[in-house]
């Protein structure tokens, strides 16, 4: 068989999280970039692919699928991987599903938002996001982040779902790197939260790194301080 093919943008969340799985459990794969801000993912030939025009996207022998959450459970059930990612047991499987569930409405929309109301806004418009509407935005990513802290991660939990990694790990710990770019750190004041994410960092490197490594060098230019 030949490896998947990966189509991804390293400053994409998602990507991220896959990727790290990928180089974890030593999947063969072979990345296609899509640059997302030269907007790649509307060419004819990317279309044809995910007609949705997102990434990431993997090709498994002609077998394509979009979705992160619904290619890390593929991968899980496809490939040989250890059972804490996606486990067998139904109730441990329940609960990495049920943050999966929440993860779109409870981490990536806030997260990403704040992220484009306080970056990418005013750098692709030059003009500064309304205040009322940052605020907001930047209300709702706290919130999220307390949620983690103190909901997710509460009885001394090690990782999202139970005492071992899993997918809902990777997917939860992307959206909260990308906060970098806002000048935000989500540990301050949340230790439980400022555990989690260096354990999963520990867990997955030297994968961790090389993967946010765009991601770290952006941030040092674009980052700015979310005082509001």
């Amino acid at each position: 068989m030949s490896p998947i093919i990966f189509y991804f943008d390293d400053l994409s969340q998602p990507c991220r999280a896959i990727e790290i799985f990928l180089l974890m459990n030593d999947i063969p794969h072979d990345k296609k970039k899509i640059k997302l801000a030269k907007g790649a993912q509307y060419s004819d030939e990317f279309v044809k692919i995910n007609p949705f025009k997102k990434v990431p996207v993997i090709d498994d022998n002609g077998f394509i699928l979009t979705e992160s959450v619904a290619i890390l459970r593929y991968l899980c059930r496809q490939y040989n991987v250890q059972d804490h990612w996606y486990p067998n047991n139904s109730k441990l499987r329940a609960r990495v599903d049920e943050y999966l569930e929440w993860q779109h409405i409870g981490t990536r929309a806030p997260c990403a938002l704040y992220v484009w109301d306080k970056v990418f806004t005013p750098l692709l418009t030059g003009v500064g996001t309304n205040e009322r509407r940052l605020n907001n935005s930047f209300k709702r990513m706290e919130d999220s982040c307390n949620c983690i802290n103190d909901i997710w991660l509460k009885d001394g939990k090690k990782f999202l779902t139970s005492y071992s990694i899993s997918i809902a790990d990777l997917l939860g710990v992307t959206e909260l790197e990308e906060l970098k770019l806002t000048g935000y750190d989500p540990k301050e004041g949340r230790p439980a939260l400022a555990a989690w994410m260096e354990r999963v960092r520990n867990a997955t490197n030297p994968h961790y790194d090389k993967v946010h490594s765009r991601l770290n060098n952006l941030s040092k230019k674009y980052s700015t301080k979310a005082k509001l």
